[in-house]
């Protein structure tokens, strides 16, 4: 049930940590391709001479070296107790099962299976350990999610697509021990971009001939192998949950990916690994920020509002504080008339008292 199509070359300027993580594929398919060369050896023997069982031994050491060489895995995770292993199909096919798989030693160990009708079976020793995230409300996500995982659970893990009318589809998940594959991230250049369809382009700094190009995906916890591009083929080969759309043609001077319908959640580093006929290498690095439409838009309403909630403050403000003027011209001018007839009122009262007195009899 291994693929044994499209393995990644594995690149000089990898870590450490990506070697250890490919042991038990290597070694699987080694197996088989050495076991295979004994059988041939053991038949064609007899016309062997002890030169050609020397040359024939030689031949199976760099067989072996060539295969301990790749790196098999499309997703590489890093261990965390409440891990998650990505797995999306990103073609529209029905799909009729969809399965993971463990590689335990040179045994492939069924954990948990998904039927459309049927349901979920997970399987016994992953019953309180593993479940389908997602499968519930999109049949093409069988993203894995792990409880209290530990170091047992490092290793090399596949989740295998069973669809119509394509067929078969498998992607191999890496597990490894816990570490952020973004400290050793340095010089890089900054993209700012709206969503939609978003480009990354790089142009080839070296001269000679191009080999293979890998783009990649580098977040805290995982590293997405997003294309691989087999320059002397001229093939592309992906697993990512997106359709990647690349350039694979040679004679290359530069190389781009366009990640469609590019969300917020698409922001992270790209890194662009060249590979030349001459063993040289080159990598590229960026971050892509991609702004968030609906939080600009939520923005651009809350500083409209925001603004008119001001300018509603200073009118209201405003007519306040005229009105309040005006109300205090009204209470200075009132005492003041009512003063002027109150002794217009008294001198007239006098005057009339004083002409009765006048008038009186003596």
């Amino acid at each position: 049930m291994l693929n044994s199509t499209g393995p990644l070359k594995k690149k000089k300027t990898t870590d450490s940590i990506k070697e250890e993580g490919n042991d038990a594929l290597c070694q699987a398919y080694a197996y088989v391709t050495l076991y295979k060369l004994f059988i041939f050896n053991r038949t064609a023997s007899k016309s062997f001479s002890q030169m050609d069982h020397f040359a024939f031994l030689l031949a199976i050491l760099q067989v072996y070296k060539a295969l301990c060489e790749e790196t098999l895995w499309d997703t590489m995770v890093s261990l965390a107790e409440n891990m998650t292993l990505e797995c999306v199909y990103p073609f529209m096919d029905n799909l009729t099962q969809a399965e993971w798989i463990k590689i335990v030693g040179k045994q492939e160990q069924s954990m948990a299976v998904f039927h459309p009708t049927l349901g979920v079976v997970i399987q016994k020793p992953y019953e309180n350990k593993v479940h389908f995230l997602n499968s519930a409300m999109a049949l093409h996500d069988m993203t894995l999610s792990f409880n209290n995982a530990s170091e047992a659970d490092v290793g090399t893990y596949y989740c295998l697509f069973l669809t119509f009318p394509q067929g078969s589809w498998q992607k191999t998940i890496q597990v490894v021990q816990s570490d952020s594959f973004e400290t050793q991230l340095r010089d890089y250049s900054n993209v700012v971009s709206s969503p939609g369809h978003v480009t990354l382009t790089y142009v080839f700094q070296m001269n000679g001939t191009v080999q293979q190009v890998t783009w990649e995906r580098i977040q805290p916890h995982q590293i997405d192998l997003l294309m691989r591009c087999n320059l002397s083929r001229g093939t592309s080969w992906s697993r990512y949950r997106k359709q990647i759309v690349t350039n694979c043609t040679q004679g290359l001077r530069s190389t781009f990916i366009i990640i469609p319908n590019a969300t917020a959640s698409d922001s992270g580093f790209y890194r662009c690994n060249v590979t030349f006929s001459t063993g040289q290498n080159e990598t590229f690095l960026r971050r892509l920020t991609i702004t968030d439409e609906k939080a600009s838009n939520q923005d651009a309403i809350a500083v409209a509002g925001g603004t008119v909630s001001f300018l509603f403050v200073i009118l209201i403000v405003t007519i306040t504080v005229i009105f309040y003027m005006r109300r205090r011209r009204r209470q200075k001018n009132v005492p003041v008339k009512n003063s002027s007839d109150t002794q217009n009122k008294t001198g007239t009262k006098e005057r009339t008292v004083f002409y009765k007195s006048r008038s009186k009899p003596q």
